[in-house]
Order: structure tokens, then sequence, then C-alpha cells
């Protein structure tokens, strides 16, 4: 393979965007939290200077606007915003959620004559490859790290300089298929007034080189290591830019690395397949790649609303697989009950175990005792094995 370069970014749980998916997807965990089965939330958040704005479709326990409105700001105060132009305690908050839409409800729900059908058409790409640990992309992957330990730092007060709103962009050099080295790294990090781009350097610097091995930053050149570089980043957030639920797809997936089927998680519900399959994929790839069947995986899945059964099923290895791809599509569906119900079933999805997707990836993460990031498991592994 000829040598390329490969760029993606993040953005930080302080990102107007990423702001509104962490409220979508606390609304989510809220609902779901009285257990009930029968449970669905569509939830959009805008932010804007002062203001958020709540609207979207639920079903479920009859939650208090107020209790609400008071998570809402929690969200914000744990997030860091204690400033003019966007406070937890100050901002004004409108609440717009109503009643699901029956004609939905009537598609989706099982029934006696048939299983729960999906929640919309729609199509669903999981990936995975032997870049990192984590089976994820390398830039894409480090790009999370550093603006994770920065967040880290700037909580427990040991960057105080730094303010929620950050970015992150990190190009590496791609020989043989495989990452070689970071030619490339831009932060762009708000801050506390006073503060030069070179101060904000001279705090981030270290976070660089505690998330990015030593060995793929050799070479990285000092004029090729931007931070802030249209200068002052103080006026940020919501404040500076307003905020979308679902406008960072490709910072929750996989930096562009693979592709993406247009469709947001945050705010929605493990009946929307938008969400749930595509988990089910990167679960899908990650374990056939762990199982080392292939050193790379897509797998795009597709769905037509109230039918409960994938429309199909495609492996792609890109020419690195050491097992016939029809196999591999064969014993995945066999494995894996690819329905909306058996995808929630086995990853065990209606738990309210949303929120800490919001930030810092969807894919790659570590799965917890609590149920979060199931999909990241390598359990199918022993049995994949069996078919080299």
């Amino acid at each position: 393979m000829r040598p390329y370069f490969f760029t993606s970014e993040s953005v930080s749980e302080g990102h107007p965007d990423k702001v509104c998916d962490r409220i979508s997807d606390m609304v989510v965990d809220t609902f779901l939290s009285s257990g009930d089965p029968q449970t669905r939330v569509a939830c959009e958040t805008l932010t804007t200077t002062n203001k958020v704005v709540l609207a979207g479709e639920v079903r479920g326990p009859n939650i208090p606007k107020d209790q609400m409105i008071s998570q809402v700001r929690d969200c914000i105060k744990e997030i860091g915003y204690e400033q003019d132009g966007f406070h937890w305690k100050h901002c004004e908050i409108d609440y717009h959620l109503h009643p699901q839409s029956s004609d939905i409800a009537m598609g989706v729900d099982s029934a006696s004559n048939k299983d729960e059908g999906a929640g919309d058409q729609g199509i669903m790409f999981g990936f995975a490859c032997k870049d990192t640990d984590t089976l994820m992309p390398a830039p894409i992957h480090y790009s999370h790290q550093i603006l994770f330990k920065m967040a880290e730092a700037r909580k427990n007060g040991s960057a105080p300089g730094l303010e929620p709103d950050s970015k992150s962009q990190v190009t590496m050099l791609y020989e043989n298929g495989k990452p070689t080295r970071v030619t490339s790294l831009v932060i762009s990090s708000q801050h506390k007034e006073g503060l030069s781009p070179n101060d904000v350097k001279e705090i981030v610097t270290p976070y660089v080189y505690e998330c990015i091995p030593n060995d793929l930053l050799e070479g990285l050149k000092d004029e090729e290591f931007y931070v802030n570089p249209t200068g002052n980043f103080v006026i940020g957030g919501p404040d500076g830019d307003s905020g979308l639920t679902g406008r960072k797809i490709i910072v929750d997936t996989y930096g562009g690395a693979a592709p993406h089927g247009g469709g947001a998680f945050s705010g929605k519900d493990p009946s929307k397949v938008d969400r749930s399959a595509a988990y089910a994929a990167r679960y899908l790839a990650k374990n056939i790649v762990a199982a080392s069947l292939a050193d790379q995986c897509t797998i795009q899945l597709s769905y037509a609303i109230g039918v409960s059964k994938p429309i199909s099923v495609y492996v792609n290895t890109n020419g690195t697989n050491r097992v016939d791809e029809q196999k591999i599509e064969k014993s995945v569906q066999d494995m894996f009950d690819l329905s909306p119900r058996g995808i929630r079933e086995h990853l065990k999805l209606t738990s309210p175990i949303y929120e800490p997707t919001s930030a810092y990836g969807h894919f790659g993460r570590t799965p917890t005792d609590q149920g979060h990031f199931s999909w990241e498991k390598t359990d199918l592994v022993d049995s994949l094995k069996n078919l080299l």
C-alpha cells in the first residue's frame, strides 16, 4: 500500500453540540430508569447563549417538568459551565417534550402476531481495525484521549487555566497500512482570560505525551503542533456558538475511517436502530478482528421500519480476511439475533447507560460492571475462532 496521511478530530464534552448530546442522553437514561420495556425517547436539545431548548417525543413514566429541568442544570454544572454567557444556575430552559406518535408506536411495538419492528428504516455501519489496543483507528482514538485527559485535569484542578470547550485533531502517516507517526496536531481549548496561545500550549502538551506513544511523536515538528491557532479563545461553548444534538456523528464513531449511515445516536432509546444496530455492528466487527479472522472489518446492517429482521448484512474485510467473507456473514447471523429485540437483549441496552457515551466517542471505550459500553466486549471471540 502507498503511504498516506489520515486525519481525525474530536471535540470535548464542553463543545456546544456535545453539551446537547449530554442533555439528550440524560433524558434517555432518566426515562429508561423506570424499567418499563415500552419506554421510548427521541429527544433533541438546542443550546445558545444562556438558553437551552429541550424538544422531542417520549413514552414512559410521568417525569415532572421541574425534575427534568433540574437534571439539565446538573448536566451543565458537571460539564463545568459557570460563565456569564452560559451558567448552569442562570440559563433559561424551555421544555417541549411530548408523547410519541401513535403511528410510529403501532409500527414498532410487538404484538401477538409479530415481533417488534425496527424504529425506522436506515443503514448502520460498524468498524474495527488493529491500529490500537481498542481496535479503533489511531487518529480518532488519540484525539479522544487527549481531550479526555484535559477534561480530567480541568475538573481536578491541575489545569485551572482551561475551560470546558475544546477540540483536537490528529494527522498520522500510514505506511503499509499501519500508523507510523503523528505528522500534525491541532488543539483548540477555551481558556481563562489573560492566557496566550503559548501559555495554553504549555498546559496541554503533557496530556499529548501522556496519550500518544513517544515513538509516534518522534519527528513531530513544533511548527506542526498548533494550539489555539486563531489566538484568543475565551468566549466559547454555547455562548460562542449554538449547539444541537446529533451534529458530531463522525466524532462519535470512527473519525471518518469507516462509512457512516447518517443517523445520530444521542437522544434515542435503543428501539431506534440508528443507535442499537450501530452498536451491534461495532460489536460484531470488533469480535471478528479480535478473533483474527481479519485485520480490518466493516459491517453494514440495514432495516425497514416495523420489520424485525435486518434487510441486509454485509461484511467487508478490505482483503485482510483469513476466512471467506460470506462464511463470516453467515456465522455472525447464526451467533447473534440482529432483530431490534435481539440486539437489545444480547447487549443489555434497556438500562440507563447512555450519558457517558455522549462525549469522547461511543466506541473504543471500556465496558463496565454497570453495563456501559457492552458492545465493546469481545465475548464472541472463542466461537469465531472456530471458523479458522
